[in-house]
């Protein structure tokens, strides 16, 4: 197959063949449907939460800080396909990065929308005033907005439209998403004394951009 070919043909020397097996693996037709209805499992469980009322004393609360929650969970796997692909050989994992960074960008438009209609009953000027007066919704909301760009763009139209160099420094800002983001998280926690969590985000993000700067000089 043409598909696996081009895939095999770009693995390091040093991989094995159990990476080559997990790169058949990936390039299943099953595997997309998998992962797309997997993503889609946190949303199940809060909507069946919602109706089944299992979503404890602050159900808006819950709402908002879940789908928070699983924003950064799935930036942090957005960010750790290349790296993987570079430490594994599993190349084929390249084909869920467009999947994985939709679904980032998904999450955190309903986490937004949770704050917005949850918190704000949708009053335009009351969610203004809110992200102008708290620092942590502003940077939420400033990662929000650069990720916009990145899931309008991230089809194979927009990538002919834009050429390759320049689609390709615009996605960059993903990173700049994820300090933003772990920013936000930071703001939100650091009131409460409980940074622990932050603490885990902000060493896999730091490790990933790490990881990726090290390669850039690597390149040079």
């Amino acid at each position: 197959m043409a598909t696996s070919r081009r895939w095999a043909s770009s693995t390091p020397a040093w991989t094995s063949r159990s990476s080559t097996e997990v790169n058949r693996l990936l390039l299943k037709p099953a595997v997309k449907p998998l992962v797309f209805a997997l993503a889609l499992v946190p949303l199940g469980l809060l909507v069946w939460g919602v109706f089944a009322d299992t979503l404890g004393a602050n159900p808006a609360e819950t709402l908002i800080r879940s789908t928070g929650d699983w924003t950064l969970r799935l930036l942090c796997l957005t960010l750790a396909v290349t790296p993987l692909r570079q430490l594994t050989g599993w190349h084929a994992l390249a084909r869920l990065r467009r999947m994985l960074g939709l679904f980032t960008f998904f999450y955190g438009l309903l986490h937004f929308l949770a704050f917005a209609w949850l918190d704000m009953g949708l009053d335009l000027a009351a969610i203004v005033a809110d992200i102008a007066k708290r620092p942590f919704i502003l940077v939420g909301s400033a990662a929000l907005l650069l990720m916009l760009p990145l899931a309008l763009t991230s089809f194979n139209r927009a990538i002919k439209a834009l050429g390759a160099a320049r689609w390709q420094a615009l996605h960059r800002a993903v990173y700049a998403v994820a300090v933003l983001a772990v920013l936000h998280f930071l703001w939100m926690r650091s009131g409460k004394n409980d940074l622990a969590e932050v603490g885990v985000y902000a060493a896999v993000i730091g490790s990933l951009l790490g990881w990726r700067v090290w390669r850039l000089r690597q390149s040079r």
